[in-house]
């Protein structure tokens, strides 16, 4: 073997080995911290997980939304599992990017949404395509749009309500009757 190869396979052995002992070194992470939240020592498993988010892992990021959103060793804090979702969402993580279409969808810790739900629901679509038929996913888009159809019909109702008060106003006004004009206003009116 030429010295080129061989640095070169040392220098990939190398890579790997340092990308290997990362990923198994988050994996230890997150199962440590998974067993002291379930032990009780939530805030030592928030920092667990919060170090590996800051750094990227999704997983991380999503185990953070989930226990804030659910109140599950931690007060109910829908803005931080909000956040949390977010980062694992836009590292690609679609059952976060689901879960926020849902808290759009009911308004958990926003206003109601309904389009920026069906936008969460189906903002994965491009990538992950194969899932866009699934029983479930067709279901959360059909609600979705269902919700949007309906805000649309109760705007219309509304405005047609405002619309008919107008008219049978006018209506009214109309054959309520007319002061009768004797012949000198008329001819001061000039007619």
């Amino acid at each position: 073997m030429s010295p080129l190869l061989i640095r070169i396979c040392a220098i990939a052995l190398i890579s790997l080995t340092t990308l290997g002992a990362q990923a198994a070194s988050v994996d230890v992470d997150l199962r440590l911290a998974a067993q002291l939240h379930r032990t009780g020592e939530t805030r030592q498993a928030i920092a667990i997980w919060e170090r590996w988010a800051d750094q990227g892992d999704t997983d991380a990021a999503y185990n953070l939304a989930l226990i804030h959103h659910h109140a599950d060793g931690v007060a109910l804090d829908l803005a931080t599992a909000m956040r949390w979702y977010r980062v694992a969402a836009e590292r690609g993580d679609k059952v976060s990017q689901i879960q926020i279409g849902l808290m759009y969808q009911l308004g958990q810790g926003v206003e109601a949404d309904a389009e920026e739900a069906h936008r969460w629901f189906t903002m994965h679509r491009k990538h992950h395509f194969h899932h866009a038929n699934s029983p479930q996913m067709l279901a959360w888009r059909q609600q979705a749009l269902a919700l949007i159809e309906q805000s649309e019909l109760q705007e219309q109702r509304l405005l047609a309500q405002k619309n008919s008060a107008q008219i049978i106003a006018e209506l009214r006004q109309r054959a309520q009757p007319q002061p009768a004009f004797d012949a000198a206003q008329l001819a001061a009116s000039g007619h």
